[in-house]
């Protein structure tokens, strides 16, 4: 029997303030990311719009609300390119007005929504760079994991932050995830640091493949990110990687190699907490 494979993309940004400009930038590199074969397309966090809260508070959108312009617009990229896309992060309105929610959008092939993701770990520190962020006050916490599958593999959905804990990952290897997503904005001053340590541990630990799509360079506001956009297999190898600009990476994840990491080298079977 032929291996089960899945041909994924990280669409790494530099997204700005701009919603149409970046919903267009999308719309490009989906389908880029489908002219390379691929059937799970990821977008980085802050996709849609990198700016001032009080701006993304405006533009935070109920779910399900297909007339909304973000979620109609990943709609028709997910059934155009007959793809499953996964929309990093964008503001969902949430009970607290000034509080959205950090959501990641699931779309199918056909162009429906299978599931969303709200963030929840939020970004509040201060770093020795001087960057000092509190994503907490503008953004609601979410508390649900979020799975689903594409075939034999179940995929888990993370947001940027969520990558430092790894309890997460191992809630999502428990309920059966081999291939974790990490869409995210991480910031040039911890990425050039800890992006690849933390992606390569959360492979090597889980078992699983990382596909981490993120943002690049400079966004409003004096943000920086990191960039490098991944794709991790479960050994800890880097299999695909971005260079220092917008673009796509794609990479085949194969299901048999998986299994037989977890057959040589079977922790997943020997916990004990």
């Amino acid at each position: 029997m032929e291996a089960e494979t899945l041909r994924v993309a990280a669409v790494q940004l530099q997204s700005q303030d701009n919603v149409a400009q970046n919903l267009d930038e999308c719309r490009r590199l989906v389908g880029a990311a489908r002219q390379g074969g691929a059937k799970l397309v990821v977008l980085p966090e802050n996709f849609a719009y990198f700016g001032a809260d009080e701006t993304k508070r405006a533009i935070a959108e109920r779910l399900p609300d297909p007339q909304g312009k973000i979620q109609a617009a990943l709609a028709e990229m997910a059934l155009g390119s007959e793809v499953f896309l996964v929309a990093g992060g964008f503001p969902e309105a949430s009970g607290d007005p000034a509080r959205p929610f950090n959501t990641a959008l699931v779309y199918g092939p056909d162009g429906q929504l299978v599931t969303s993701y709200r963030k929840i770990h939020l970004f509040d520190v201060a770093l020795q760079d001087g960057t000092n962020l509190s994503e907490s006050s503008g953004t609601t916490a979410g508390e649900a994991l979020v799975t689903f599958d594409i075939g034999r593999f179940r995929v888990g959905v993370s947001i940027c932050y969520d990558l430092r804990f790894p309890e997460l990952y191992r809630a999502l290897v428990s309920r059966g995830c081999n291939v974790l997503l990490v869409p995210a904005a991480f910031t040039l001053h911890t990425g050039k640091d800890h992006w690849h340590a933390l992606l390569r541990a959360r492979a090597i630990e889980s078992q699983a493949f990382v596909v981490a799509a993120a943002q690049w360079g400079k966004h409003p506001r004096g943000r920086t990110t990191y960039g490098h956009s991944l794709v991790v297999d479960p050994w800890g190898a880097v299999i695909a990687e971005a260079s220092d600009k917008v673009g796509v990476v794609t990479a085949t994840l194969d299901l048999s190699y998986l299994e037989q990491v977890r057959a040589a080298v079977p922790c997943l079977n020997h916990r004990r907490l």
